[in-house]
């Protein structure tokens, strides 16, 4: 069941892909018929939002039991009495799994039209509201309290302020419209706040705006499962080396029961700033977090004993997380990749980098743990493949929990290593369409399988470093 057309890539970065899904190991453990329909399928997952919506719980302030009943209750509310349940996960006991209804291919549309940029109709598809930064056109004549239909412009061809708009265009749902046009395209500047409030989505998700924001962090399955394995302890000193926006860094600092230290860095200043206030926000004072170019973070100089920032000693480190900048292709819902082949494959000598330096400061016997949220063998396989080879130092390790898949095929690992990698593949789930009907008929073990499946892409390795070498 596919509600959206297949993510489009453009026409190299596809041939590309296509050489990597149908890469002759993959071919040969598969056949080319199913490495062709799992290919297939993740084209259409990728487009389409995840079965469900993913909250860590601060449990640095609250128990998982007091916010799930909070939680329940909220969205009762928002759902105007329409009972979605609140599930927890065995093996991430941390985490609360709300199911999406949706698609929904009964919603009436309305003649008044409003259009959204790309990104903004992502996170309507994910439970969001429309802001008004994210609205690119309306019709003639919209004022506010009127009944409009939403659209997504996913190639981003629609001009802003145009009055009607003909090009490709996705539908989201209904919204009742806040402002009027002369107020959304006011002269004076652009306008903050809300614009369109959505009441009939085609994907029914809870919106998290304001909702319990010192007990709850919205945060993918996979990127939630990352920090429980690098598995930082109390007392240890920790480096996020890309910590932007801080969810893994607020994770790490509540498992460690926020004592030791978590070294947070990031080279673009606001969002330094934005891991400072979600540290803040989730009342978490082992977190330092600095502005700074992780592939320099490396000092070949004696230290000032008081310096706390970067760059920092060789083997300062007891474990690292090197969530790496990637092409970021495993990222849901998209229908229009708009990154070029050089972009694309841009990434892997910037990870090298990032991972050269990581080993340097980790300490012997310290763990590191590499993560995109890509799908690609490049930036996934074939850096835990050059990783080995370049650092003998260094010993692929088993993940904890394991709830992804193995790798994929195709760089040379062997069928151990791979099953020592967590690969997160949509496609491993069908997408099917959700209802009350079928989640009151379904098994809760059921429910979370389907959760821990039909998620983003992402991939994790997990090191450990043997001696200095």
């Amino acid at each position: 069941m596919s509600f959206f057309p297949k993510i489009a890539f453009q026409y190299e970065v596809e041939e590309y892909l296509t050489k990597v899904f149908r890469n002759n190991e993959l071919i040969t453990a598969l056949g080319t018929q199913e490495a062709e329909k799992k290919y297939q399928s993740l084209l259409s997952h990728l487009s389409h939002p995840p079965a469900f919506t993913t909250v860590r719980v601060n449990t640095h302030l609250a128990s998982v039991k007091h916010v799930k009943k909070l939680l329940f209750e909220e969205i009762q509310k928002q759902f105007k009495g329409l009972c979605v349940p609140v599930l927890e996960h065995p093996k991430l006991q941390d985490i609360l799994l709300i199911p999406v209804i949706g698609p929904r291919g009964d919603l009436k549309k309305h003649a008044s039209e409003v259009i959204v940029g790309a990104q903004c109709g992502y996170a309507v598809l994910r439970g969001a509201h429309v802001y008004v930064p994210g609205i690119v056109s309306t019709s003639r004549f919209v004022k506010a309290g009127d009944l409009v239909s939403v659209y997504s412009d996913i190639e981003g061809k629609c001009k802003r302020g145009a009055k009607e708009f003909d090009g490709v265009k996705v539908f989201l749902g209904n919204g009742i419209s806040e402002l009027s046009r002369s107020e959304i395209f006011s002269s004076s500047g652009p306008l903050k706040g809300l614009g369109i409030r959505m009441i009939e989505p085609v994907y029914l998700s809870p919106s998290f705006d304001n909702v319990l924001p010192s007990h709850l962090f919205l945060q993918n399955l996979p990127s939630v499962v990352v920090s429980h394995i690098l598995n930082p302890q109390p007392g240890e000193k920790i480096l996020d080396m890309c910590a932007a926006p801080g969810g893994k860094t607020t994770h790490l600092a509540t498992l460690m029961h926020d004592q030791g230290e978590v070294i947070a860095m990031d080279k673009i200043a606001n969002k330094v700033k934005k891991i400072k206030q979600n540290a803040e926000l989730l009342q978490l004072n082992c977190i330092k977090a600095f502005c700074y170019d992780g592939t320099k973070a490396l000092s070949v100089e004696k230290r000032e004993d008081k310096q706390e920032g970067p760059p920092f000693l060789p083997e300062s480190f007891d474990r690292i997380l090197l969530d790496a900048p990637c092409s970021g292709m495993g990222q849901r819902p998209n229908m229009a990749y708009s990154s070029t082949l050089k972009e694309v494959t841009s990434y892997q000598p910037l990870q090298r980098k990032l991972f050269t330096v990581a080993v340097k400061l980790l300490k012997p016997g310290g763990v590191l743990v590499y993560s995109t949220c890509t799908i690609t063998l490049s930036e996934n396989e074939e850096q835990v493949a050059w990783a080995l080879k370049t650092f003998p130092c260094l010993q692929l390790h088993p993940q904890e929990p394991h709830i992804g898949g193995e790798g994929m095929k195709g760089a040379g690992l062997s069928l151990d290593q791979l099953k020592l990698l967590q690969r997160f593949d949509p496609s491993a789930a069908t997408l099917q369409r959700m209802d009350i009907n079928s989640l009151r008929d379904s098994r809760e073990d059921d429910l979370v399988s389907l959760a821990n499946k039909d998620c983003i892409g992402f991939f994790i390795a997990k090191f450990i470093k043997l001696n200095s070498k």
